[in-house]
């Protein structure tokens, strides 16, 4: 049987018109290539790249690009079974099928995700309007709709999202209606996940990508059925939500191994709970010490008026790379250095730079290399 690659147009204003289109992917009759009807040359770009309008296998049910923050995206290969495997694990660990409240991109993995979670349970998703940005009244109202019904009910954030939404007391009683609200696309800041906490908001913190079909490994423990293994510091998932290769890159050593994705993130398992201490490709050669900027990133959160950090290696004639760091918040950035007196003098950055919004690409996960052309 002969199948082609077609693209699917989400609308930011109405993702969910995408449901039909999405629900025959799943039954095995489309293979479709989700892709962001506001944003056209990220459309030309994905249907390039992914090759629309040529044949595909026909046992592919999406092909789902990943951010491409370091180039041309890659196409995860997603098949009914892994699609319906993650969204059957996701309802097992959270405590059962729900109503979802959409405010995320739904042409990403994780907005995806949410709009096949509630094919699987068979109760229409709350979607809000993304035409214009996230708005917490709008945010707000849907979740007061979604208050009003009987069963269990759901959203999924990026941790910008979250904070916005943690910043009015409109945004809080919000968060406080979901029996959970996922969060994921970047590490959470440890002050804001703490007072969520507080304020008896259930955040679950989720890791996966567009090649696990969206988020396998919740508060650092695998879903059910997925696999968690750490090999030479790089983690490994496995399961049966991992892809079936890339569209554009066959072969890739990443799915080297059958049923695991090699991921390009470091980390480490203690008591069966994983932590990810940050990205392989990411770390700085400053003066021939080795630095994982997420180490710096984390010291840095938790400094009162510190809201989001981005910290890079930038070219250096002496030292080889120089260890930067762009953020939000309040702080001055004499405030900052002070509260890193903790860390050995080589880690602290050389320019330390405070701005109004850190550039990101894809939902909510920051633009290293927007960063380092700051400085």
């Amino acid at each position: 049987m002969t199948r082609v690659l077609e693209p699917l147009l989400i609308d930011a204003a109405d993702p969910a018109a995408a449901l039909p289109a999405l629900e025959e992917a799943i039954a095995g009759r489309r293979t479709l290539l989700p892709v962001p009807v506001q944003d056209p040359a990220r459309t030309a770009l994905l249907k390039d790249s992914q090759h629309a309008g040529r044949a595909i296998e026909p046992t592919i049910a999406l092909v789902v690009a990943t951010s491409g923050s370091t180039g041309t995206p890659k196409g995860a290969q997603l098949t009914a079974v892994n699609l319906v495997a993650s969204a059957d694990a996701t309802h097992q660990f959270l405590g059962g099928e729900g109503l979802w409240v959409l405010p995320m991109p739904a042409h990403h993995i994780a907005g995806i995700q949410v709009l096949v979670r509630s094919l699987v349970a068979g109760v229409d998703p709350i979607c809000l309007d993304l035409s214009t940005g996230f708005h917490i009244g709008a945010f707000a109202r849907a979740a007061s709709e979604a208050a009003t019904t009987s069963g269990r009910v759901y959203t999924s954030l990026t941790p910008m999202q979250l904070a916005k939404a943690m910043d009015t007391l409109q945004g809080i009683e919000a968060l406080r209606v979901f029996d959970a609200v996922l969060v994921g696309g970047a590490a959470i800041n440890p002050r804001l996940a703490q007072a969520a906490a507080d304020l008896q908001i259930t955040v679950v913190a989720t890791y996966g990508s567009s090649e696990t079909s969206g988020g396998c490994v919740y508060d650092g423990r695998p879903l059910p059925g997925a696999q968690v293994r750490v090999s030479g510091g790089r983690i490994h998932l496995g399961g049966p939500m991992i892809a079936h290769g890339y569209r554009n890159h066959a072969g890739h050593e990443a799915f080297a191994e059958p049923g695991w994705f090699a991921t390009s993130d470091a980390g480490r398992i203690d008591a069966g709970v994983l932590t990810v201490t940050g990205r392989l490709d990411a770390v700085i050669d400053s003066g021939g010490l080795k630095l994982q900027p997420e180490v710096l990133e984390q010291a840095m959160l938790r400094i009162a008026g510190v809201d989001e950090v981005c910290v890079v290696g930038i070219p250096h004639p002496r030292l080889g790379q120089a260890i930067v760091a762009a953020y939000t918040g309040a702080a001055t950035p004499g405030e900052v250095i002070e509260g890193l007196d903790d860390l050995p003098r080589w880690q602290l950055p050389k320019e330390l730079r405070r701005v109004d919004a850190l550039p990101v690409t894809g939902p909510g996960k920051v633009d290293r290399r927007g960063v380092e052309k700051l400085f």
